[in-house]
């Protein structure tokens, strides 16, 4: 793989996994306020989780573009999707949508959300490159 592919995988795939950490922390944190009977702290970390992911879209098109076609086109439209739903969580403020996002109908705990899944994929892709 040329070093500059190389280097651009390796630049979204570190932004990707910090994303992906920031949104799975905020999720963390709103189940602690949830526990603790904080319903105004629990919507405000789930807000912010859904604001993480609604932005992705943009944040990351840099780092999209300078992937290889038409790989960045790929990424770029699953990022759109990602982005997508997260906006329209926020749009219809539904904290059951919000704290669905990321997860399939049938998810079940302690398997990978969609996102970590993506992520890996990615890392796979990019290992062929």
């Amino acid at each position: 793989m040329e070093e500059s592919v190389r280097a651009a995988w390796d630049a979204l795939l570190v932004w990707l996994r910090a994303r992906h950490d920031d949104a799975m922390a905020c999720e963390a944190q709103a189940l602690k306020c949830l526990e603790a009977g904080d319903l105004a702290g629990h919507s405000a970390r789930m807000h912010e989780k859904a604001r993480l992911l609604a932005a992705m879209k943009e944040d990351a098109r840099p780092l999209v573009a300078a992937l290889p076609e038409p790989k960045s086109g790929a990424v770029q439209h699953a990022l759109d999707r990602f982005s997508a739903s997260a906006r329209f969580g926020l749009r219809i403020d539904s904290l059951f949508y919000l704290s669905a996002l990321l997860y399939r109908d049938d998810h079940k705990a302690g398997e990978p959300d969609n996102l970590a899944v993506f992520i890996e994929n990615l890392e796979k892709d990019a290992a062929k490159e």
